[in-house]
């Protein structure tokens, strides 16, 4: 479905080609100062047309159509609307009976039959505009109600890995990969992928900080599993891990518990390879997860396919404007559906209050 959260709920609306793209957001706290300028400077990072992404040239300018009156929230639904100003449609008619390899073009059709072919539709990142601006808000939430902060970057493009600790933001948002160190190997290699037809993937890893103890529901609604949830609907996400995730899998328990100590009248641990949750709850430490993202499906090389007006095989080219890395785009969309989880999980808990004062 296209709705995400029980007391803090989203649901995105609008097509990659469609008139515009945006979200209504229910549940959230009354009280709480927002404007569209915090909205744009979210948006602002994912948007299209930024160096080595693709020259689409969104502005993606936020509307705030209802739920905030004088600057601030007042308890009733928020809708975000964007609108799609620089849309071309006509590299997509030709491939409309032509599924594209990498991409969702043929499950659609067999799931809906009347589908609309324009840039991918809903399966399109395009979608993904609903989840930074409904983010932006859940952000602003976490960090006036908890003083939550959630920060994202690239860990690795392609096969370029980085090994940065994360101390602040200025390194992340100083290089156009949003990477802690290794940018410029990161942007050698999406460069020399796009001039050979062709695109990376990688990983984003996002981190939430003071995060309180006692966020989650056991058993089927623990933090953990809605975290892997949300971050698995981002487009082109094929994995997900928390902590230490996969790697746990080939260490002994005594190397992979957490160790607790006692800090500052604070029960935490000295390590954090569980990523911030134990049993499904949030246990004080950072909560730290990481996305796998596949290469951009849209390619510039042929490719072979089947026409299915006559179910024969048929090479195609993809034209238009497509990333060659979707990595530092996705960075601020997994940083919102990290937030968005939280501000639900907060709500849930009562540690956010329903009214802020």
């Amino acid at each position: 479905m296209n709705t995400i959260g029980k007391l803090f709920s989203v649901t995105s609306f609008g097509e990659s080609h469609g008139r515009a793209v945006g979200c209504i957001v229910d549940g959230c706290s009354s009280n709480l100062a927002i404007s569209e300028a915090e909205i744009q400077k979210e948006l602002d990072k994912r948007k299209p047309g930024q160096e080595l992404s693709t020259p689409r040239g969104e502005k993606d300018k936020v509307e705030i159509l209802s739920g905030v009156f004088e600057g601030k929230t007042i308890g009733t639904p928020i809708m975000l609307m964007v609108e799609n100003k620089d849309v071309d449609s006509s590299k997509y008619e030709a491939l409309k009976d032509t599924p594209r390899p990498g991409h969702a073009d043929l499950v659609y059709r067999e799931k809906y039959k009347h589908v609309d072919w324009r840039g991918g539709s809903r399966a399109s990142a395009r979608e993904t505009v609903a989840r930074v601006a409904s983010g932006a808000v859940a952000k602003k939430l976490l960090k006036d109600a908890l003083g939550i902060k959630i920060i994202g970057y690239s860990r690795a493009i392609g096969n370029v890995i980085s090994e940065g600790v994360l101390t602040d933001e200025k390194t992340i948002e100083s290089n156009p990969v949003r990477a802690l160190d290794k940018a410029k190997e990161m942007e050698s290699a999406i460069k020399e992928a796009r001039e050979a037809g062709d695109s990376l993937g990688g990983i984003v890893e996002v981190q939430a900080l003071n995060v309180p103890p006692g966020l989650g529901e056991p058993v089927f609604d623990k933090l953990s599993a809605d975290i892997a949830k949300a971050l698995m609907s981002i487009p082109a996400v094929k994995g997900v891990e928390i902590g230490d995730g996969f790697s746990l899998a080939g260490l002994k328990g005594s190397e992979a518990n957490d160790i607790f100590e006692s800090k500052n009248g604070k029960v935490l641990t000295k390590t954090n390879r569980a990523g911030g949750i134990h049993g499904g709850i949030s246990n004080g430490m950072p909560i730290v997860a990481r996305i796998a993202m596949k290469p951009v499906a849209s390619i510039g090389r042929e490719q072979q396919t089947v026409d299915l007006k006559t179910y024969k095989a048929k090479k195609i080219k993809i034209e238009g404007r497509h990333d060659p890395c979707v990595v530092p785009r996705a960075v601020p969309i997994a940083e919102s559906m990290l937030a968005l989880v939280l501000a639900d999980h907060g709500l849930i808990s009562g540690k956010i209050p329903r009214v802020l004062g």
